[in-house]
């Protein structure tokens, strides 16, 4: 449970840290100077390798972080969407677990929903044509 709590707020930290411009300056600057030193080092395959790795070891691991975060994210907006849902009078409360469905099933009720929304804009559109016609 400490493990899982000391992950969570390290990629927190992380997600926020990385998604500013302090960091995207800090990772160009590291790209020009590696650029920069290539004349030194005579571009050679060793320098190539340098940021090849570097890069590869930092994206392997940010997937993990940027994953936990995102899930998190996804599943604190979920809940708040069920409660959203679930306080209003008139909602179709089988819409409180889509997440737990199907594809089949989801595909169901997004036609269901496709097919309102047409009804609804024929209806709009039958009453602005009924108002052009009484004007």
């Amino acid at each position: 449970m400490k493990l899982a709590k000391t992950f969570n707020k390290l990629a927190q930290s992380t997600a926020k840290f990385t998604g500013n411009p302090l960091c995207f300056g800090l990772a160009a600057a590291i790209v020009l100077v590696w650029a920069a030193t290539g004349p030194f080092f005579g571009f050679s395959e060793v320098w190539q390798l340098v940021i090849n790795t570097g890069t590869t070891i930092i994206t392997f691991l940010m997937v993990f972080l940027i994953q936990n975060t995102q899930n998190r994210d996804t599943e604190a907006m979920q809940i708040k969407l069920d409660e959203l849902i679930f306080v209003t009078r008139l909602a179709n409360n089988e819409l409180l677990d889509l997440e737990e469905l199907e594809e089949a099933e989801l595909d169901r009720v997004r036609q269901r929903y496709e097919d309102m929304a047409k009804q609804a804009k024929a209806e709009r559109e039958r009453k602005l044509a009924d108002k052009a016609n009484k004007s």
